[in-house]
């Protein structure tokens, strides 16, 4: 069996921050329909890293590759328009927007069309057909109406998905997709990116140990900045290293 190349390669990447190294010569990737999580304890570098990818921030060092092509210096629209999109820690929506309207201006977003606040991008029939599709992928159709800020917060970062989505993307950078959710929520949102992951690749950051390890199928160790470990669930729950520098007791 052919094996199948990369659609997210990091190579080496580093950053630092005055004397503190963020990032420490990286390498991961990322399969073609793959989940690969991101684990660390806080302050390991996870949403720097995530940053960095998505050209919020510029490494010191090293390269990012996306389906061959060296996108490092790229910026953000640029990386979106490549097939790149991402969600953040704290939801991010315009509350008084309804949800049609967050996606299709998402949607308008991709296109590279100006924001004409004075013909909402809801109204018009190809980005409304695009935010509906968004919105049907992530469960949120029947509440495409309703303003962005009286939502659920499961139900907002539901949202967040949907947005992502609207932009056409290759590859989902997700970061904490889960912060904040309640039980109920956190089923709804597990069972939702499971979904996701047939038509899309993920790379994702997730505190929630029950979730990665149901999840994804390769699992990459950020401590300090370096990655101390990269296999398949198993694999990491049985490392001694990641045991002692993360999982701790509670996972033995």
């Amino acid at each position: 069996m052919t094996a199948r190349a990369p659609l997210l390669r990091i190579e080496g990447l580093s950053k630092r921050f005055g004397g503190l190294t963020v990032t420490d010569d990286v390498w991961l990737d990322v399969l073609p329909g793959e989940i690969h999580a991101v684990i660390g304890p806080n302050g390991a570098g996870k949403t720097t890293l995530i940053n960095e990818v998505s050209g919020a921030l510029a490494p010191d060092a090293g390269r990012v590759l996306f389906d061959g092509l060296d996108i490092t210096r790229l910026s953000m629209p640029r990386r979106v328009r490549a097939g790149l999109a991402r969600t953040f820690q704290v939801t991010c929506v315009l509350p008084g927007f309804s949800a049609l309207e967050n996606v299709a201006l998402a949607a308008q977003a991709r296109d590279g069309s100006s924001f004409r606040f004075l013909r909402p991008a809801a109204g018009e029939a190809r980005l409304n057909a695009a935010a509906r599709e968004a919105l049907e992928a992530v469960g949120l159709a029947g509440r495409a109406a309703v303003p962005a800020g009286a939502l659920a917060h499961g139900e907002k970062r539901q949202l967040e998905l949907a947005i992502a989505l609207a932009t056409r993307p290759r590859l989902l950078l997700l970061d904490e997709p889960l912060a904040g959710a309640g039980p109920e929520e956190t089923e709804r949102l597990i069972a939702l990116l499971d979904r996701l992951r047939a038509d899309y690749a993920i790379l994702l950051v997730e505190h929630d140990m029950r979730a990665v390890f149901a999840l994804a199928d390769r699992i990459s160790v950020l401590v300090y900045g370096r990655v101390v470990a990269t296999g398949a669930p198993p694999e990491i729950r049985a490392n001694p290293e990641v045991r002692a520098a993360y999982l701790g007791e509670d996972e033995a």
